[in-house]
């Protein structure tokens, strides 16, 4: 897709073509000592061919796409739109249900229902997302930092894993959001899957730096090396396809988070995100 970026790099590139083509034709004609009168005149006949060549390139490359890309973006709605009412017809149905029952077994079901549906809706957005993001630019937003690492760390929570510690102080920042949030799931994830159950997870946020701190596996240098690989899986023996990190280092990359790991094995990873290089950070109260 040609996002208004590229668009953009193109069309500067196009003028300083046609403008260096003009200078170079202009010191030619100057040489063989021609008229300005003819300078000028040939010059305005070449511009004028520039001009229609931009315009040919325009209608038959750009505006084709263009096109394509509106087509997609109406098809990608009306899909989203089809699989968000199931969703809440299942969501309005339980809660009715809810109030008419006493039965606790019934009720624990229902409450599983639930629980599917808020993943359902969970996995919607961020499939939602992943398709605005390779059509459109995403657009930034204000959120506290605190408020979503309290929000995923409840969500895991529900699995009934690790215990976690926080140690957060409340900072705003302008950011992609979804996307913050799918970084910081990885990390979660990770922390998770390499360490006991009932091995302790410490989050810290302060002055603008984000640090997840497990006491799992660890890593060796030589795994620490290749952590950033996609598929690579410093254990084999859990499960995963070993592209949360590459993920998360893609998001970072992308918009200028400094992303920092350190590792030791079998005494734990800790991984930081120091946020203040690219966003504005405001200390709420």
């Amino acid at each position: 897709m040609v996002k208004s970026k590229e668009f953009i790099a193109a069309l500067i590139l196009y003028v300083i073509s046609m403008t260096v083509l003009l200078l170079a034709l202009y010191r030619f004609m100057q040489n063989w000592n021609m008229e300005e009168f003819n300078i000028f005149m040939v010059g305005i006949l070449v511009f004028i061919i520039s001009m229609g060549w931009g315009y040919v390139l325009r209608a038959f490359i750009f505006a084709p796409i263009k096109k394509m890309e509106s087509k997609l973006t109406t098809l990608t709605n009306d899909i989203m739109h089809e699989l968000n009412i199931p969703l809440s017809t299942i969501k309005a149905n339980t809660n009715m249900l809810k109030k008419t029952m006493n039965d606790e077994k019934s009720l624990i079901r229902l409450e599983r229902i639930e629980d599917a549906s808020a993943r359902l809706a969970r996995l919607y957005k961020e499939l939602s997302y992943t398709i605005r993001k390779e059509i459109h630019e995403i657009e930034k937003e204000n959120f506290d930092v605190k408020s979503v690492v309290e929000e995923r760390v409840a969500f895991f929570k529900e699995q009934q894993r690790n215990p976690f510690e926080l140690l957060l102080e409340s900072y705003e920042i302008k950011a992609d959001k979804i996307g913050f949030e799918q970084m910081l799931d990885n990390i979660l994830v990770n922390a998770m899957k390499y360490s006991d159950k009932t091995s302790l997870i410490i989050i810290s946020l302060n002055v603008g730096k984000l640090c997840i701190k497990d006491k799992g596996i660890g890593m060796s240098t030589s795994e620490l090396l290749r952590v950033h690989e996609r598929y690579f899986q410093g254990d084999g023996a859990h499960e995963g396809e070993g592209i949360g990190l590459a993920l998360v280092k893609t998001y970072c990359e992308n918009t200028d988070i400094d992303f920092h790991i350190e590792s030791e094995k079998n005494k734990g990873t800790q991984v930081c995100l120091t946020l203040t290089k690219v966003f504005e950070i405001k200390r709420l109260p």
